[in-house]
């Protein structure tokens, strides 16, 4: 005579275990997501990089960087963010998308100058690509720039090229598709410096006046946005002429 109360108990317990197995690959996806996510966030992390910085006493530290990666040329600052990194230029605009600044694949990838502009920054439109990070990485905090107040007081940068640290005035900042021929153009010619402000001006979510010279160079910095595929966040200000004897270093709030 069968035992019907124990062959349900171990159908129930058989039932059980099924649906463990059939959840636990889940868990251990989501687990796994988290964990990668991440590994992603910590290897954008702006003081990974920050041993290579060039300061005034010494640009050794920044030539060992480079001799790791001689795409390596330039340092971006934008004053007190965590936007603090090398600059590097390929000889296309995709392989930096997921590559460091070491060379190593990397899907945070780096900061990196439009293939198309000069390492010189002599060109009159130069355009920065980064990734738009979580906890602050990367171009993470261009997305700030839409409030104004956020925009009025985080608008001075240093740029590093040529051995020299220069400063720069941030002045607009933008919602933009990522095939807008004005704003991506770095072909743009010194006739037409007056009829691209105006364009910035018109597009722009906050900008501030600047009596600018017909001889102006300009660097975009480009990240994507939440809200379209196509959607990019750009913050563009004007390299100015001055040499910074010594970089400032950027005071972050305690976290």
């Amino acid at each position: 005579m069968f035992n019907w109360k124990k062959i349900i108990q171990i159908a129930d317990k058989t039932l059980n275990l099924l649906i463990v197995l059939c959840f636990l690959p889940i868990l251990c996806y989501g687990i796994y997501v988290l964990w990668d996510s991440q590994h992603i966030n910590q290897q954008a992390d702006a003081s990974l990089y920050e041993t290579y910085r060039p300061s005034k006493e010494s640009h050794l530290s920044f030539e060992e960087l480079r001799k790791h990666n001689s795409e390596v040329f330039g340092w971006l600052t934008v004053e007190d963010t965590h936007i603090d990194y090398p600059l590097v230029q390929a000889e296309n605009n995709s392989k930096y998308v997921n590559t460091d600044v070491l060379g190593e694949f990397s899907l945070s990838g780096s900061i990196f100058l439009d293939c198309r502009n000069q390492k010189n920054f002599l060109d009159f439109n130069h355009i920065l690509y980064g990734h738009h990070m979580a906890k602050d990485a990367m171009f993470g905090e261009l997305e700030y720039y839409e409030k104004l107040s956020y925009f009025k007081e985080h608008l001075q940068g240093s740029l590093y090229y040529g051995n020299s640290w220069h400063s720069i005035e941030f002045f607009a900042f933008l919602y933009a598709d990522a095939y807008d021929n004005v704003l991506y153009n770095t072909f743009l010619q010194k006739e037409n410096i007056s009829d691209y402000l105006d364009y910035v001006k018109e597009h722009a979510i906050n900008y501030v006046e600047l009596p600018f010279r017909e001889d102006e160079r300009f660097i975009t910095l480009s990240t994507c946005t939440s809200t379209s595929t196509n959607g990019r966040h750009l913050l563009i200000g004007r390299i100015m002429e001055d040499t910074i004897n010594e970089r400032r270093k950027p005071q972050y709030e305690e976290e």
